[in-house]
């Protein structure tokens, strides 16, 4: 990294830098809708925000260049309903891309998640990427998503020990998804 980087919760005057960090980390990105940092901000409004897993990293002169978001999901089946997070979006200020920011950024908000007690956490991908941090194919679980999506795509992660252990079904998110 070029610099220290100080990971720590989002404030809300941080909204505005973190809304175009967000809108620049995914403005060449094919695979995106470039509509990132309007989820992030519907996201914030709902009833699955956590303030405490809403992070970004910061450079010792102030300067935002990263962000992550978890928010409350449920995965469902026929007899159950079992509470996890959806990792949507990982973020990282273009300039600062590939110096380690994502994989700091997403490995304290999976320690912060699992000091409050959340089991696992669910995402859509790239599987060249997250499975360094010990995602797996959510259907390695039994888990489904409620779009089409490549499996390797679809991913999960244990955050407390056996965090999926007998998790089984169809990932739920917020309505301000839209999905």
């Amino acid at each position: 990294m070029k610099t220290p980087i100080t990971i720590r919760q989002e404030l809300p005057q941080d909204h505005t830098n973190v809304y175009k960090l967000i809108r620049a980390a995914f403005a060449s990105v094919e695979e995106s809708d470039h509509s990132e940092q309007d989820l992030v901000e519907r996201l914030r409004h709902s009833s699955s925000f956590i303030p405490e897993l809403s992070l970004v990293a910061e450079t010792g002169q102030g300067e935002l260049v990263g962000h992550v978001l978890l928010t409350r999901i449920r995965i469902i089946n026929d007899a159950q309903t079992f509470p996890s997070l959806a990792v949507a979006p990982l973020s990282v200020q273009p300039s600062w891309q590939r110096q380690g920011i994502g994989s700091v950024l997403i490995r304290e908000a999976h320690l912060r998640a699992a000091a409050l007690g959340y089991g696992s956490a669910v995402l859509l991908g790239h599987p060249g990427y997250y499975p360094r941090f010990g995602y797996l194919p959510a259907h390695r679980f039994g888990i489904r998503f409620p779009f089409d999506a490549s499996a390797d795509c679809c991913m999960a992660i244990e955050l407390l020990p056996d965090g999926l252990k007998g998790v089984q079904g169809k990932v739920e998110y917020d309505p301000a998804f839209g999905i």
